[in-house]
């Protein structure tokens, strides 16, 4: 349960975004009388999917391979998890500068590529795009590959029901509280990705276990806010990526990105909201 939740909500916003992408696209193409080009973009679909199982296998295969080597595994897992936290974050930032305008940049990359092979390439870039946030995520928080599915099978749902206007949802509410949701597991990712640095580094010798960087904050392992079993620390573990014994430096950085991300966040929507108020 403690990985369950936020596999399903990471898959489930990640794979709304990749197939409202297509629906967008699929609307575009009905809305400019070039519906001839739908099975082009069903192939780019399936090549973007393929795409990203790809990239999972490989990702997996070299994990696989490195998995039983100790500090080498841990030191690979933390760099791993540290290159997802730097595209994740790149992701974040994209959202919040464009995210509200997503539909019409869609549709103006489907106006610069109205083409068979256009919108083949269109479809496959973007799907791969959103499936390998979807892999990295998956790779930096361990989630479950059930929860994983029942987040994609759940976005599906909604995809199909938007499309045929069976459900009426103010998409951007859902985009608002899940991208809120993914500012909380970068920061938690890049706290996991230097505690296990500085647990290899202890293992390999190359920094003694005494030295002040392993000092820890605080520790609540013995508390109800223990975060892998306690009845307060579990579920704040869960919401927000609470950890009950963390270093000092892993819980400042920690801290310091998700007060950042949301920051520049709330910066940016005073901006918008400013310029709106005085267009």
């Amino acid at each position: 349960m403690d990985v369950f939740i936020p596999g399903l909500i990471m898959a489930f916003r990640e794979g709304l975004e990749a197939f409202l992408i297509i629906m967008v696209l699929l609307k575009f193409l009905e809305k400019t009388k070039n519906e001839d080009f739908k099975k082009n973009l069903w192939k780019g679909l399936y090549a973007g999917i393929a795409g990203s199982f790809l990239f999972g296998i490989v990702l997996k295969a070299i994990s696989k391979s490195i998995g039983g080597l100790g500090a080498t595994a841990k030191l690979w897992e933390s760099i791993a998890s540290l290159t997802a936290v730097v595209l994740i974050i790149t992701f974040i930032i994209w959202m919040i500068n464009h995210g509200s305008e997503i539909k019409k940049h869609i549709e103006n990359e489907a106006e610069l590529n109205l083409s068979p092979k256009g919108i083949f390439w269109l479809a496959t870039f973007m799907v791969v795009r959103e499936g390998a946030e979807i892999v990295l995520f998956q790779f930096a928080g361990k989630y479950t590959n059930l929860s994983v599915i029942i987040g994609l099978v759940l976005s599906i749902i909604l995809t199909v029901a938007l499309y045929h206007s069976l459900v009426k949802i103010k998409l951007q509410t859902i985009f608002n509280l899940t991208l809120a949701y993914l500012v909380l597991q970068a920061g938690f990712l890049l706290g996991y990705s230097v505690h296990e640095a500085l647990s290899a580094a202890k293992e390999l010798g190359m920094i003694a276990s005494e030295n002040a960087i392993f000092r820890k904050a605080f520790n609540l392992s013995e508390t109800i806010f223990y975060h892998k079993e306690g009845i307060i620390g579990l579920p704040l573990y869960v919401m927000i990526g609470w950890y009950s014994k963390p270093e000092w430096i892993q819980f400042i950085l920690q801290y310091i990105l998700t007060f950042s991300l949301f920051g520049y966040w709330f910066q940016r929507n005073t901006k918008k909201k400013k310029s709106l108020l005085s267009a």
